[in-house]
């Protein structure tokens, strides 16, 4: 059996975002499984959790994504696009309800969302 060749430098770089979109997506829908919505409907609240549920298991995906980063194409695009839609969606809703309190959080969790798809993809195609 012979070793395998190390990771390009463009494959360390997917890789370590893809960790990072790991940790949030276990810990933000773990989170939110656990506490729901507040102070809301059982509709919004059942809704909420359900989308907790989407949310962690992307990240168990994209733990698996960047453990097997050498066999991985087109799906490393696609969580790229999941999470910058994501971001996304945080846009919308900004500009239709409003930034919530306080805002520095709230901009913390966007700006990552909007960048880190930006590198996956960069550095995904430079290691094709």
């Amino acid at each position: 059996m012979t070793p395998e060749a190390p990771l390009l430098a463009s494959q360390v770089v997917v890789q370590v975002c893809l960790f990072l979109v790991a940790a949030i997506a276990l810990f933000g829908g773990a989170l939110q499984m656990y506490l729901g919505q507040p102070d809301t409907s059982p509709r919004l609240d059942n809704v909420h959790r359900f989308m907790a549920g989407v949310y962690f298991s992307t990240g168990v995906i994209s733990f698996w994504a960047a453990i097997t980063i050498r066999q991985q194409g087109t799906l490393v695009y696609l969580l790229a696009m999941g999470v910058f839609l994501a971001g996304i969606g945080r846009l919308v809703s900004i500009s239709k309800v409003g930034l919530p309190k306080p805002a520095a959080v709230w901009l913390g969790y966007l700006v990552p969302e909007l960048l880190l798809p930006v590198i996956i993809v960069i550095a995904h195609h430079g290691a094709a």
